[in-house]
């Protein structure tokens, strides 16, 4: 039987100098799963603009189902300016209120997480009232509730995130957000797996996958760290690399592969997307295959 994967969160427009290029972190882990053959579908929303029938049509020729998309006739499709520094990060300035900020609940939503095998959320889609709720309200449904953190100021609070934290199985986070964490919730760990360990135990979390940027990633799993030194690449820009990583994890995971395949296969596939430019660039047949051969 297939797996079957829903996200929901933010469907946008990423806004380089050089032009506009469709992302969100929530639509970038739907695509990715679609693209390694697992059955995802993406709750969002656009605006009645022509920004947002761009974006259907970019689902449209990605072969992506967009019936889980909602049409908001008040609020504008998001749009978001990306700045990269010197070494390719990504900042980015996210326009407020938008339409996945007024994302509702539907019988068809709830139908599709209660058939699917896992939920992808994030903080960011719940910055407001309305969004949060639909999410909250979908992952009673849930069966395996997957909760990339994905911070991005000045849109979250110690209470969300702590609220949010409390329904995860699995946690996807990275260097800088982890910091953050144990500011804000007073862990005493010094090393990612102290770290980890605490976050797990707190929350109850089964799971927790630690990307570390060029210097690979980490999982906890059953009280016992894995380890991946990453790939190095040239980095284009880092947008969307996390989106690949979580997507290849997630996949390979319902797939059954070993934790250290898994690992590996993440890492592969968030690195080559690091080397292109933006969120969701064709995957080279080559290097796909490579990482999930």
């Amino acid at each position: 039987m297939q797996n079957k994967v829903i996200t929901i969160g933010e469907i946008l427009w990423d806004v380089f100098p050089e032009g506009k290029k469709a992302g969100g972190s929530s639509m970038n882990v739907a695509l990715n799963l679609h693209k390694q053959s697992i059955e995802s579908s993406f709750i969002s929303a656009i605006g009645n603009d022509e920004n947002g029938k761009e974006l259907f049509n970019f689902l449209a020729s990605n072969h992506f189902a967009t019936n889980l998309i909602q049409v908001n006739t008040e609020l504008p499709t998001s749009t978001v300016v990306v700045q990269l520094d010197e070494n390719h990060q990504a900042t980015y300035t996210i326009k407020q209120p938008v339409a996945w900020d007024s994302i509702k609940i539907t019988d068809e939503n709830i139908a599709a997480v209660k058939q699917a095998d896992a939920l992808v959320y994030c903080s960011l889609t719940c910055r407001e009232e309305k969004s949060k709720k639909t999410i909250l309200a979908l992952l009673e449904n849930a069966k395996i509730k997957i909760f990339d953190i994905n911070l991005r100021a000045p849109f979250y609070s110690k209470e969300l995130i702590d609220e949010l934290l409390a329904k995860a199985d699995i946690l996807k986070i990275n260097e800088d957000e982890i910091l953050w964490v144990k500011e804000s919730f007073g862990l005493s760990g010094n090393t990612d797996e102290q770290l980890l360990k605490q976050l797990s135990n707190r929350f109850n979390i089964e799971m927790i996958c630690l990307t570390l940027g060029d210097k690979g990633a980490c999982v906890l799993k059953d009280g016992k760290l894995f380890k991946h030194a990453g790939y190095k690449v040239q980095v284009a820009d880092t947008v969307g690399a996390g989106d690949a990583f979580l997507a290849t994890f997630i996949a390979c995971y319902l797939q059954g592969y070993p934790m250290e395949t898994t690992l590996d296969n993440a890492c592969k596939v968030g690195a080559f997307v690091a080397s292109q430019a933006g969120a969701n660039p064709d995957y080279n047949k080559k290097i796909y295959h490579m990482a999930l051969g």
